[in-house]
């Protein structure tokens, strides 16, 4: 059974930057393609990006592209969410996500098979 933990969130002013961690425990993390994936109150979780098993591969929702960038560490069982000139509109839960990884976009909550708990993220104006 795969376990995820995130860690990293917290407080930060607007055009501050976080770095986001997802450590994975279990067999298959090496070979499943990542997904983070992040919740507003009030709102439905919603796709931030992906990365594949190998790293070489990521995708991005338009909203964070060239301000986010995910990164993994195989060797590590470790999953990165760097994100740079934060905005106010960046707050939220910020979950990681995995499964195992076909070549394809995963970009919805049920395409995933196993989360953390979540991290805090709020931008401050």
């Amino acid at each position: 059974q795969e376990q995820l933990v995130e860690s990293g969130g917290g407080l930060v002013q607007a055009g501050g930057s976080l770095r986001l961690s997802c450590a994975a425990s279990g067999r298959t993390f090496s070979t499943d393609a990542m997904g983070w994936f992040r919740q507003a109150p009030g709102k439905e979780r919603e796709f931030v990006g992906q990365i594949s098993w190998s790293g070489k591969n990521t995708k991005y929702v338009d909203s964070v592209k060239g301000r986010f960038t995910i990164s993994r560490d195989n060797n590590k069982n470790m999953v990165y969410l760097q994100m740079n000139s934060l905005k106010p509109e960046d707050t939220a839960v910020y979950y990681c996500a995995g499964r195992p990884d076909w070549g394809d976009v995963y970009n919805k909550p049920g395409q995933y098979n196993y989360w953390g708990q979540g991290t805090q993220v709020t931008i401050s104006s």
